[in-house]
């Protein structure tokens, strides 16, 4: 506490299980809910989050420890009993938990149109949420599309939050410019919530008319047609 910025929470911890070739939500459910009645916070696709707090008991610690050492043994004696094949399945999925997962994308920025204040980083997202409410103002497009014409150097601009569950943060805003790395990271994602996303129709994005509209910055930040 006295020499660094962060510091880890004692009450959350964080278990690393993609070196068995269980994913977060299997685990989550199939070995834990299932088999323990016990309900972890957050999956990620190698991790699952258990969180304590002020009411947990000395009781309630040891039945999570001793439903692991159950759950690992499961595993192991599964992954040893299984034939050469499955054993390489396994293999590969761990090595793809542990190893393949699709790269956090950084914030891109906010397209100029929706810039708060001339010269000032800050978005303006009122403005881009409202204005994606009328539907002639938008356009969707699927990821492989999103993806040429993001190489193609096009311009795309999100009309809306989308937020892959886990882990349940906002990859595009109202406003946002949409990148190369957003877009992979949305293709490699294997989660089937990703609220702000349809994967039938695609990205939902500004049309270029919208975006080449003219604004005039005014000295509150707003920018008035």
């Amino acid at each position: 506490w006295a020499s660094e910025e962060f510091v880890l929470d004692p009450t959350k911890v964080t278990l690393c299980i993609g070196k068995t070739g269980v994913d977060g939500n299997t685990f989550r459910n199939s070995y834990l809910m299932d088999q323990y009645g016990i309900q972890v916070n957050k999956t990620s696709p190698n991790t699952v989050l258990f969180m304590t707090n002020i009411g947990t008991t000395r009781s309630s610690v040891s039945y999570l420890l001793s439903a692991l050492l159950k759950v690992a043994d499961k595993i192991e004696h599964d992954e040893y009993s299984a034939n050469i094949e499955s054993q390489k399945m396994i293999a590969n999925k761990a090595h793809a938990l542990m190893n393949d997962a699709a790269p956090l994308p950084s914030f891109t920025g906010f397209h100029n149109s929706f810039r708060a204040q001339a010269g000032v980083s800050g978005g303006n997202i009122r403005e881009a949420y409202y204005l994606s409410h009328d539907e002639e103002n938008c356009d969707y497009k699927l990821l492989e599309d999103c993806k040429i014409a993001v190489d193609n150097d096009e311009v795309l601009v999100s009309t809306n939050f989308v937020t892959p569950y886990p882990p349940g943060f906002p990859v595009l805003v109202p406003g946002q410019v949409v990148s190369a790395e957003i877009i992979e990271f949305l293709m490699r994602l294997d989660v089937k919530e990703i609220h702000g996303y349809d994967p039938g129709i695609g990205v939902r994005l500004f049309t270029t008319k919208v975006l080449n509209r003219y604004h005039i910055p005014t000295a509150f930040g707003r920018r008035d047609k």
